[in-house]
């Protein structure tokens, strides 16, 4: 049950960051009256018949203004060089570390098949 409420939370806020503008008109419209009452600028000009359409616009303005920001600072995120912009050519060499080991020349001129044995099956007696 604890999952399934945690599950649920999750999901909404993933989906309110996404459905930002339409909260925003959905508050309006429930909040149509109040809004024209108490946050409309243009009250003293009731001939324009804003009804607080003007509050409105500035909350979508808002909006886009927020949303614009967090993706500029995503794509910085995204944008970050893993290395600084100059660096000595003698960090980019790379440096065989293995000690170079050298074998000595076979001095029989025949090669030497020493596999058969090996690899034989034990012989039953």
């Amino acid at each position: 049950m604890l999952k399934k409420t945690i599950a649920i939370c999750l999901l909404v806020t993933l989906i309110s960051s996404n459905f930002s503008r339409f909260f925003i008109y959905a508050g309006f419209e429930l909040n149509h009256k109040y809004i024209a009452e108490n946050f409309c600028i243009n009250k003293s000009r009731p001939w324009m018949h804003c009804n607080g359409h003007c509050y409105f616009m500035r909350k979508i303005k808002e909006a886009q203004e927020n949303e614009k920001k967090q993706d500029r600072a995503n794509q910085q995120n995204h944008n970050q060089e893993a290395l600084p912009a100059i660096l000595p050519v003698s960090l980019l060499a790379f440096k065989d570390m293995a000690p170079k080991v050298t074998y000595p020349k076979s001095t029989t001129p025949e090669i030497i098949h020493r596999s058969y044995t090996i690899l034989l099956p034990p012989k039953v007696v």
